[in-house]
């Protein structure tokens, strides 16, 4: 789908003329002859430009600056059966202010045996922007996620703009976790429940269960009630986000050292963040305590 740039039509209740951007990317994997993943389908338009880097790894380039208020974005993945899917970007995603909200609507769904790992760059609120983040994920039995959102708010020096994200993940159909959250009201952001003025906040979701929950500064590892684990995550920078990302998804796919790392802010000599697909409990939704080892070689 080509970058198209309508106009919202005037009257009673439009705002009138509206100069965003209509921009969409998809990928899609298959299952090759030799059982290998290949990648079956790669679109995309400016500011999605999608650049393949491996044998079943995707970069998002920006090719273009925004989002920007108005704009509407698209990124669909279809992960097939028994395939391997990353999805990374090249650089943080800067959501900029324009005329009314900005949204990017990410659909995903994944086989199953297959595997997807989404770890882009750090969405960063640039003052006075209002934006919309929505995922919808849609996983079959044996599926292995893992999926990681990590936001900063605002600029160095700035106030952060707003933003509403919503996430939903269902497994063969039925709800696996449904989460919302509002960004960018000073009164609310400053409150000790919601961020208690910390600048960076983050989420991943992974499909490996973790075995107990696990709270510590900044930091909580929660297994869902179904099957899965949020581990969720604040910081003063987004340096110390990732460490503590990367140290809760450790610990939610079983790897005990890596979890117990020397401090929130320090990586450690087992700070490797492909363990999180791949470590000492199964990864996969339906074989939760089976032992095995899947993840992304």
């Amino acid at each position: 789908m080509p970058a198209t740039r309508p106009c919202a039509p005037s009257g009673e209740g439009a705002p009138g003329p509206w100069a965003g951007m209509r921009a969409a990317a998809a990928l899609a994997t298959a299952l090759g002859p030799d059982g290998r993943t290949v990648l079956r389908r790669v679109a995309s338009a400016p500011p999605l430009t999608l650049r393949q880097t491996g044998p079943h790894t995707v970069h998002l380039v920006s090719t273009a600056a925004g989002p920007l208020g108005g704009d509407r974005l698209w990124l669909d993945l279809d992960v097939a059966p028994r395939t391997t899917l990353e999805l990374a970007s090249v650089a943080s995603t800067l959501v900029l202010p324009g005329t009314g909200e900005s949204e990017l609507l990410v659909t995903a769904r994944v086989g199953a045996g297959a595997r997807l790992r989404f770890v882009p760059e750090p969405t960063v609120l640039a003052a006075g922007c209002a934006h919309r983040l929505v995922v919808r994920l849609e996983l079959e039995p044996e599926a292995s996620v893992l999926w990681r959102e990590e936001i900063v708010l605002g600029r160095h020096g700035e106030r952060p703009g707003r933003c509403r994200t919503r996430f939903d993940a269902t497994l063969a159909g039925r709800p696996l976790l449904r989460q919302e959250l509002t960004l960018g009201d000073p009164g609310l952001d400053a409150s000790p429940a919601v961020l208690d003025g910390a600048r960076c906040l983050g989420t991943t979701f992974l499909t490996a269960t973790a075995k107990e929950p696990l709270v510590s500064d900044g930091l909580a590892v929660l297994p869902l009630a179904a099957s899965g684990t949020v581990v969720s995550a604040l910081a003063a920078d987004a340096v110390e986000l990732r460490s503590r990302l990367e140290r809760g998804e450790r610990a939610a796919s079983g790897d005990a050292e890596g979890a117990a790392m020397p401090g929130d802010g320090e990586r450690g000599e087992s700070g490797d963040p492909e363990r999180a697909m791949s470590g000492d409990g199964d990864d996969t939704v339906a074989g939760r305590g089976r032992g095995a080892r899947p993840g992304i070689p």
